[in-house]
């Protein structure tokens, strides 16, 4: 084994990625099972692509429905992990949602819809991993999706409930850092800024030229550039690391 591959490799771990179906989950999760992670994806709409993807790759992935807003579901989901994998030693936290839309044209009840899937969804999931990991003594890591709009406020869309949800996202992530310090459970958050994964295409053309000015680097980021920092996050490479938001967002947050 290489000095690099003992330092950001997860072979023989057991890697939970929420969300994997798709965008930056799937390509989070690939990534994962190619640094030699067994990978379980969670999702309430199927993930037969991204299945594919990693054992067309030679590596192990599998597949369990859950809604990470229903705790049940998620306790269940867990169980059934540690019964076929005997570990949880990452997650990454990444379903979420976004409604863009002017605070008065928002109901309370889509303002609820954002920060139970954004917010407690990734609460429930850190809960349970998190106690299973302390009770089996597992040294895991769990990795939280925010996002640069947790520091920033976009423009010219609104999405205040969005912004909401993923700067309590960074300050919950610290707070369970803090709180499991002593455990050896690390927990620290990404935040992407526009990245532009195939669900991307549906964006307003106006939309992406409004903030191609507004980001330094004058594009937007591409999938696969989260992967070295969800690694680094993973690994044993991120051993005294914990509490922290990474920001990965080609400046956007730097101006």
């Amino acid at each position: 084994m290489s000095y690099l591959d003992e330092l950001f490799g997860l072979k023989g771990k057991v890697a939970i990625v929420t969300g994997g179906g798709r965008g930056i989950g799937q390509v989070v999760a690939v990534g994962l099972a190619k640094a030699g992670a067994e990978v379980v994806i969670l999702s309430r709409s199927g993930a037969d692509e991204t299945i594919r993807l990693i054992e067309e790759s030679g590596g192990k992935a599998y597949y369990l429905r859950c809604d990470v807003t229903v705790e049940k579901d998620v306790d269940a989901a867990l169980s059934e992990i540690m019964k076929r994998s005997g570990s949880i030693d990452v997650v990454f936290n990444n379903a979420g949602i976004c409604i863009h839309k002017p605070t008065f044209d928002s109901t309370v009840e889509e303002f609820r819809q954002v920060i139970d899937c954004n917010l407690t969804g990734e609460f429930i999931v850190c809960r349970a991993a998190g106690k299973i990991m302390i009770e089996n003594k597992i040294k895991g890591s769990i990795i939280n999706m925010a996002s640069m709009s947790g520091t920033i406020c976009n423009v010219p869309q609104w999405q205040c409930s969005y912004n909401a949800s993923k700067a309590a996202v960074i300050h919950m992530t610290r707070s369970l850092a803090a709180e499991w310090a002593e455990t050896g459970v690390r927990v620290n958050s990404l935040s992407p800024g526009y990245i532009a994964t195939p669900m991307s295409v549906d964006t307003p053309q106006e939309l992406k030229d409004a903030w191609i000015p507004l980001i330094p680097m004058h594009r937007m980021g591409n999938p696969e550039e989260l992967i070295p920092p969800v690694l680094y996050l993973a690994s044993p490479a991120s051993g005294y690391t914990s509490g922290s938001d990474v920001i990965v967002d080609g400046c956007y947050t730097c101006i």
